[in-house]
């Protein structure tokens, strides 16, 4: 019988993440090296790893490489997927994490429905899940040849429920469409992946509610107001469900999505 010490250890195995240097992208690289599993770090162009390669280095003894990919680019996701699967090395683990999340002087992002553009819908489906689907399909032989197969996609609680504007009365905040539809999708991927690619890979996916960095205090206070643990999600938070979803701790789970809301989605 495994130990779960046993069944949480990921040496030997190797992880491809998107968006490594965005916020959650650095618990979950911290996550799998924390577990032992060595890392691809995969972010846009021009990305400085600088910082989160000495944190890992200083702190894990795991093999790290960086590869640049814009992901709105197809021939730019080609280039990853051949780099990646002629590698000798193994891929254990994909997760799909990066994602266009827009700003709020973005044209046409999160301004009224009637403003909000198709040129800025396409790039965020691109994105949020083109790449996730282009990835997976590209990655796919390579992950079922490591007989240890997992691809975990981070959603969203906006890609299960419809949004509340109230949240954002006298902010610039908004919920565009795209995001919302883009997530929605990658959800419903997740599903039919996980039938798809059983039984080498489980796939399975995580979906945030809201995570605190500086918002307005009205958002804030309005959002831990519905929300039942009473506060905003911290990155952290995420390092748990990472741990479950890439190790043998979920061995016999797949084709679900776990909401880490702190309860938002259960009212």
């Amino acid at each position: 019988m495994k130990s779960i010490q046993k069944m949480m250890n990921l040496e030997g195995k190797r992880a491809l993440i998107t968006g490594a240097n965005g916020y959650i992208g650095r618990q979950i690289a911290t996550t799998i090296a924390e577990l032992g599993g060595d890392l691809v770090l995969v972010d846009m162009p021009g990305t400085s790893y600088d910082e989160l390669l000495k944190l890992l280095k200083k702190s894990f003894n795991v093999n790290i490489s960086c590869i640049d990919c814009d992901l709105e680019d197809e021939t730019s996701r080609e280039e990853l997927i051949i780099n990646v699967a002629k590698d000798a090395k193994p891929l254990n683990i994909l997760i799909n994490n990066a994602a266009f999340v827009g700003t709020s002087d973005l044209d046409g992002w999160t301004s009224d429905f009637k403003d909000q553009s198709l040129d800025t819908w396409r790039r965020a489906l691109e994105v949020n899940l083109t790449s996730s689907f282009h990835l997976s399909k590209g990655l796919a032989k390579k992950i079922k040849n490591s007989r240890f197969g997992s691809i975990i996609n981070i959603g969203s609680t906006h890609g299960v429920v419809g949004p509340n504007y109230s949240l954002y009365e006298g902010t610039e905040m908004g919920n565009p469409a795209a995001y919302a539809a883009s997530k929605g999708g990658l959800i419903q991927l997740t599903r039919w992946l996980s039938t798809t690619l059983a039984p080498e890979i489980r796939v399975n996916s995580i979906s945030p509610g809201g995570v605190f960095r500086d918002q307005p205090k009205s958002f804030v206070e309005r959002y831990e107001n519905l929300t039942p643990l009473k506060r905003m999600a911290t990155e952290e938070d995420f390092k748990g469900p990472i741990a479950y979803l890439s190790s043998e701790l979920s061995a016999y789970v797949t084709g679900q999505n776990l909401l880490v809301d702190g309860g938002w989605t259960s009212w």
